[in-house]
């Protein structure tokens, strides 16, 4: 047995599509570039943990679980590798949970969330442009837009969303924003940043490395409080887009990127 390991940390999903989408998807890009080591998963939502349990009879580890298997089974050298957008307040879960594993390894790093360094947001967003924004945009775009959808916190790193759309306008994507559902911007302040243009069409995509809940109902849902439903009855046509981050190399590439700098060290 290798005494090798990465541990996978994602939220989670109780959508079994997208977790095969996404969820699954990273870890299998894990396991193709680094075949010696063995790659194992856990959850950061107790929530989510329980229903899949209770519902499917599916058992996920949560971050304490899956690190104590590793130290049972004698790993020496771990690498827990989270797919979290910001160093929010999941991100700091696993911080916090793995330090009190550091003496049971000869060596415990932590790879950083997809938005972390300067350098991080140039790379998401020629991710966004080659998975998301070439298609949207092809061809005619007048009048057209793109509203990314993020989770959004209480938390400070809720930054995160402002400065990437800081971002997106400075490198000249004025037709592109993000929002979030429990953070700033809401899709209130989202709509009242549009006002100033006319758009005719609205393409919905969650920034989120799943397409789980929040994407299926807060976004594309038929509630009257769906982001959908408002720029409906604000007279736009709507698209949703329900892929998560995670279905695409783009984003998994990114994911890897960060990995392979704490491999590295």
């Amino acid at each position: 047995m290798s005494k090798d390991a990465i541990l996978v940390v994602s939220f989670g999903t109780s959508f079994k599509e997208t977790r095969e989408k996404t969820i699954e998807a990273v870890e299998k890009a894990v396991k193709e570039k680094y075949g010696d080591w063995e790659v194992r998963r856990a959850f950061t939502s107790k929530m989510i943990i329980k229903k899949l349990k209770e519902r499917d009879g599916l058992f996920i580890d949560y971050i304490d679980e899956a690190l104590q298997k590793l130290a049972d089974d004698g790993f020496e050298r771990v690498v827990v590798m989270p797919t979290h957008v910001m160093n929010g307040t999941e991100y700091d879960f696993v911080v916090s949970i793995s330090a009190g594993f550091r003496d049971r390894f000869k060596c415990l790093r932590i790879s950083k969330p997809l938005l972390t360094s300067e350098e991080d947001y140039d790379a998401v967003i020629e991710a966004m442009e080659a998975s998301y924004l070439k298609r949207v945009f092809d061809g005619p775009s007048s009048g057209k837009a793109m509203v990314f959808m993020g989770h959004g916190s209480e938390h400070y790193a809720n930054a995160s969303y402002c400065q990437l759309q800081m971002k997106l306008i400075a490198l000249g994507y004025e037709h592109v924003y993000v929002t979030t559902v429990e953070g700033f911007p809401s899709f209130e302040d989202t709509m009242r940043f549009m006002s100033g243009h006319k758009y005719s069409k609205v393409v919905l995509a969650p920034f989120m490395l799943v397409a789980g809940d929040h994407a299926v109902n807060d976004m594309a849902g038929d509630d009257e409080d769906s982001l959908k439903s408002r720029f409906i009855d604000a007279g736009c046509e709507v698209e949703c887009l329900i892929e998560g981050l995670g279905e695409h190399k783009e984003f998994q590439d990114l994911f890897l990127d960060h990995l392979e700098q704490v491999i590295k060290q």
